[in-house]
């Protein structure tokens, strides 16, 4: 599949600014991406999923803002390093979600190595991503506990929700609305660094000039 990128701002025809934030979810098969992603976009539960690799848009607001939603429903398992599609839908994305089973314990090992994969790369040391312990309905059959979730996102400043897709639509709008939030935080940074940077480098090419003089 190919995504072309679109245009990070689209002027609405209000005049206002529409921002575009382009959102991957990765994790094992069976956890429920396509679910926790249906849920948020249409309010409705849907249980059953084919793997079938899907490109999803939806507009919406947060915080008074108009926002674009694309998101990536991935079906790749494989770590992003490891893998030429893994990469390329890294380079897409804006911000991570990344999906476990809170009764499958392998399903949380998975997108421990693949968070420790995706801090790897030099665009994602601190980028945003979101980790989300999925099924909490069935919590009574658990096997990774909600302090486990909690220490491995604050050991790689991500966020952190334990939702139930198949219960309410509330949780998966939480998580996708604060992936938005931590998009815009790491934005403005950018671009605060950016103009630091640019400040330095004009004062850099005053003084040598002063010293050339």
């Amino acid at each position: 599949m190919v995504v072309e990128e679109k245009s990070r701002v689209e002027a609405t025809e209000a005049g206002q600014q529409r921002v575009e934030v382009n959102i991957l979810l990765l994790g094992a098969h069976n956890v429920g991406k396509s679910a926790l992603t249906v849920r948020f976009l249409t309010r409705r539960f849907i249980g059953e999923y084919g793997d079938v690799e899907s490109v999803y848009s939806r507009v919406d607001r947060v915080r008074g803002q108009e926002v674009v939603f694309n998101i990536w429903d991935s079906q790749c398992t494989q770590l992003p390093e490891k893998s030429q599609s893994g990469v390329k839908r890294l380079q897409w994305a804006d911000g991570v979600i990344l999906v476990y089973d809170i009764c499958d314990r392998s399903s949380f090992l998975l997108v421990r190595q693949q968070l420790q994969q995706i801090r790897r790369r030099r665009k994602w040391p601190s980028a945003p991503v979101v980790l989300v312990g999925n099924k909490r309905d069935l919590r009574r059959h658990r096997s990774v506990s909600g302090e486990e979730g909690r220490l491995l996102a604050l050991a790689q400043r991500c966020g952190f929700f334990e939702v139930s897709a198949a219960e309410t639509y509330h949780g998966a709008l939480l998580v996708f609305h604060r992936l938005v939030d931590m998009v815009a935080e790491s934005r403005a940074l950018r671009k605060s660094s950016a103009g630091v940077r640019g400040i330095v480098r004009s004062v850099s090419a005053v003084f040598a000039r002063k010293r050339a003089e």
